[in-house]
């Protein structure tokens, strides 16, 4: 009975969007951020509340899901009621309740589509599944509200580093994605062999500022020619040199470690994420995920496409990371779009990645 209510007023919002405003609430739950926003008309922020675990985390060197998921459990009845009160709205007026169902930690992402389940189910109002990954791309939409298809989608996160041609705000083709680690889990790892904690990127990132690029850790690039990534040879690299200067009571200056890795990693991606600009004769680039945070990247991705007279967005750092209201923009897309639509029997699925997710080039 729940289903037949919520497809019928799933489709009317596809035909009316229009002409009516739509709330979605929106529930971002896959990694240590319990997140919910209420989003109107798929780009205003009414409320973007995110309840951060990275304190208790860093003890650790790392996220452990376990305590991860048991914090979500904590933090997001009171979460809900935050973000309501600060959009000054109530449940009633909620039109779809949206959720991350992957990619992410299994047991984390389980505790936000339970709750998102319920609440559509209390509510008879359509639940809708989002693909983190995706999310991250339509951040750009809540701060660039020019910003139109067809562009050059660069994803550079924790657990994923790719190009992608958005064609539209539901559609995207993979050009190029990593065939290892991804550019955040390769800061994460050069960051804790450095000993200097978690969560690794802002850590480099500001001790890189220290730095000078004299060490040469990308020596041969196989990929050169491709528009995928390979960041493991590069992070061994970085371990090896650290380990054998150890080994060898030899000093070695962590400035130069970190800016030398950090130079040689991003300096791939930006160069292809140029060549996927001129090959596609595309003159917008997108970023997204967690990594668009680094200075680095922004500062010498920028000048690159001024070079080429190419328009390079970057989301405020509060979009970049891991929230709702990129989730609640990319589930407006689907609904506008007739998409995304689930019923009560959704579950987590925490090996969502881009190959299943985005069409191949």
């Amino acid at each position: 009975m729940y289903f037949e209510v919520a497809k019928e007023k799933f489709e009317y919002l596809k035909q009316h969007y229009k002409e009516m405003d739509v709330f979605v609430l929106a529930i971002e739950s896959s990694c240590d951020e319990t997140s919910i926003a209420v989003i109107k008309n798929g780009t205003e922020i009414l409320s973007n509340i995110i309840s951060s675990q990275i304190d208790i985390h860093t003890k650790f060197g790392g996220v452990v899901p376990e305590i991860a998921s048991r914090n979500h459990l904590m933090a997001i009845n009171g979460v809900l009621n935050e973000a309501l009160q600060k959009a000054n709205i109530t449940l009633d007026k909620i039109n779809a309740i949206a959720v991350t169902y992957g990619a992410g930690l299994v047991g984390a992402l389980m505790v936000g589509v339970t709750f998102a389940k319920s609440l559509a189910f209390a509510l008879e109002i359509p639940l809708i599944k989002v693909n983190h990954i995706k999310g991250h791309v339509s951040a750009n939409y809540l701060c660039e509200k020019d910003l139109k298809p067809p562009f050059i989608s660069l994803i550079v996160s924790g657990g994923h580093t790719a190009i992608v041609k958005t064609i539209s705000k539901t559609e995207n083709v993979l050009i190029g994605t990593t065939l290892d680690d991804a550019i955040g889990e390769a800061y994460d790892k050069v960051a804790k062999v450095l000993g200097l904690g978690y969560p690794g990127g802002p850590k480099i990132d500001k001790l890189s500022a220290e730095g000078e690029n004299n060490i040469m850790f990308m020596k041969n690039d196989a990929l050169k020619k491709s528009f995928n990534f390979s960041f493991s040879g590069i992070k061994t690299a970085v371990i090896n040199y650290i380990h054998s200067c150890e080994q060898g009571k030899k000093e070695y200056n962590k400035a130069d470690v970190a800016c030398s890795f950090q130079t040689q990693a991003i300096g791939t991606i930006i160069d292809k994420t140029i060549k996927a600009c001129k090959k596609y004769k595309i003159k917008t680039v997108a970023v997204a995920g967690g990594v668009a945070a680094n200075s680095y990247l922004r500062k010498n991705l920028l000048n690159a496409c001024e070079k080429e007279k190419i328009t390079c967005y970057f989301p405020p750092i509060i979009l970049c990371t891991d929230n709702a209201a990129m989730i609640g923009a990319e589930a407006y897309n689907l609904i506008t779009s007739g998409e995304g639509l689930a019923d009560l029997s959704l579950t987590a699925t925490p090996n969502l990645n881009l190959k299943y997710t985005i069409k191949k080039n």
